[in-house]
């Protein structure tokens, strides 16, 4: 095994339409075409699925920009995690570090790949076993429920294909991943605006459908619940935009870069979710949306007849595949930021001779990524990634004021726009959101409706992570 040199590093490489690309490839993968389906049954109302994916894209993009200011301050790989060590010190940027490969960095590859496999059943029968054979082996944690491994366990065998085919693209070659994702948001985009185009050109659509609530439909408070539980759908939908900041040491003039990729970028996937939302209400009533397994696949159908269901779902094999390209470039930055600074298993901070990725940090997150596949569902998958990735997401708004004061006279080529209530809002708005969701996700599991409690699972994971840090600072001597 080659050994890591003390200030080796990765190459600037990457410019303005790869990272562009990275940032609306990376967010439009999944979301926009399962989640809308679980949304809608949560709901109960076109209306409001319709204004959940906008505010999501208004708090997101809130704490997109807030970020943008840090990361055109400190332009290193590594990212939010370098960011946690100016911010709150050593301990705090181990634990996201770890959170970020344990569960949300890696859970989202597994998830989006997850959505892909689960689409390339419109086409082909993927095996699976017995539902008593399914159910018959699991693992219980205690305090957190049931996880069944062999559950679909054909999807999950695809889903773990195309994690590993890609992160040896990847291990391959930097500019090969860069160049791929760009491909693939290409195609991506321009099959989303004909699918946009011929739902509206020759679906026989409503527009009633777009005012016609289910007759089950929340309200009052049980209608709060339900938007916060939507927006963690949303939320996993716009999911994805903070990956540049992994790899602002590999990107050219990072401070004008970086801030323009998430302005643009956010706004461009917000535009996409609110119209391909209303196109699927404009043909399906939300009662149809909340029925169907394959919303996109069959809002195509309606409109333009099988092949076009068979074309949609072909489109979202491809734009999961480029989603999880996208972030198996980006994530593995961290780990091996870490590792560099001998704050994580030290093979992992090697840079391979010949290919200058870093390969070992890559295969590392893959083996994970393969084994939280085999773990548990999609849903299960996003709802626990969610809600870890929002604590921090919350803590690195926060940040923001603390480096104000503590780095006041440093150099900031971008300033966050609206301060300080823009970060101020997005803080108090996903306080808000973690407190609701962990209350219901106990309350749901007590009365029996989910095997686990995501929330919690997902905390206990990150837990793992302080017996860990104590461990490194003792074998580095950090």
């Amino acid at each position: 095994m080659n050994k890591t040199k003390p200030h080796e590093k990765l190459q600037r490489t990457l410019g303005l339409w790869p990272i562009l690309s990275l940032v609306v490839g990376g967010v439009i993968g999944s979301g926009i075409f399962l989640k809308p389906s679980l949304m809608a049954s949560q709901l109960g109302s076109p209306e409001w699925l319709v204004a959940v994916w906008i505010l999501g894209g208004i708090v997101t993009l809130f704490g997109a920009l807030s970020n943008a200011e840090v990361a055109a301050m400190i332009p290193e790989t590594g990212g939010q995690y370098v960011f946690f060590q100016k911010m709150y010190g050593d301990f705090v940027a181990f634990l996201y570090g770890w959170a970020a490969f344990a569960v949300f960095n890696t859970a989202g590859v597994a998830s989006i790949a997850y959505v892909a496999g689960t689409y390339a059943e419109y086409y082909l029968s993927l095996p699976r076993f017995s539902s008593d054979v399914e159910q018959a082996f699991y693992l219980y944690i205690p305090f957190i429920g049931k996880i069944f491994p062999l559950q679909n366990i054909g999807v999950k065998g695809l889903t773990i294909a195309i994690v590993i085919i890609l992160t040896y693209v990847n291990f391959r070659s930097t500019k090969s991943g860069g160049a791929l994702q760009v491909i693939f948001t290409v195609v991506k985009i321009g099959a989303i605006v004909l699918l946009i185009a011929g739902i509206f050109s020759f679906g026989d659509g409503r527009i009633s459908n777009l005012s016609m609530n289910a007759i089950n439909a929340p309200q009052g408070w049980a209608l709060v619940m339900a938007v916060v539980a939507a927006l963690s759908g949303a939320f996993w939908g716009y999911d994805g935009w903070n990956n540049i900041t992994f790899m602002a040491g590999e990107i050219h003039d990072p401070q004008r870069t970086i801030p323009k990729s998430l302005l643009f970028g956010l706004l461009t996937c917000m535009l996409i979710y609110t119209t391909i939302s209303v196109a699927y209400l404009f043909v399906l009533d939300i009662n149809s949306v909340a029925a169907s397994s394959f919303v996109a696949s069959d809002a195509a159908q309606l409109a333009m007849g099988g092949i076009g269901g068979g074309l949609i779902a072909l489109l979202v094999i491809i734009s999961g595949i480029g989603a999880t390209n996208g972030n198996i470039l980006a994530t593995a930055r961290v780990t091996f930021a870490m590792a560099q600074e001998q704050r994580f298993f030290r093979w992992t901070s090697v840079i391979h001779p010949t290919y200058q990725t870093p390969g070992n940090a890559l295969t590392l997150h893959a083996t994970w990524t393969c084994l939280l596949v085999l773990s548990g569902s999609f849903d299960m998958l996003t709802d626990m990634l969610i809600f870890v990735s929002w604590l921090f997401y919350g803590l690195s708004a926060l940040g923001v004021f603390i480096l104000r004061k503590k780095m006041p006279n440093a150099e900031r080529p971008y300033r966050v726009w609206g301060y300080p209530f823009v970060p101020a809002i997005f803080i108090a708005i996903t306080t808000f959101f973690l407190v609701v969701t962990l209350y219901s996700d106990i309350n749901n599991y007590l009365q029996g409706n989910s095997e686990v409690i995501n929330s919690l699972l997902g905390l206990s994971l990150v837990a793992w992570g302080i017996p860990l840090y104590f461990y490194f600072q003792h074998r580095y001597k950090v």
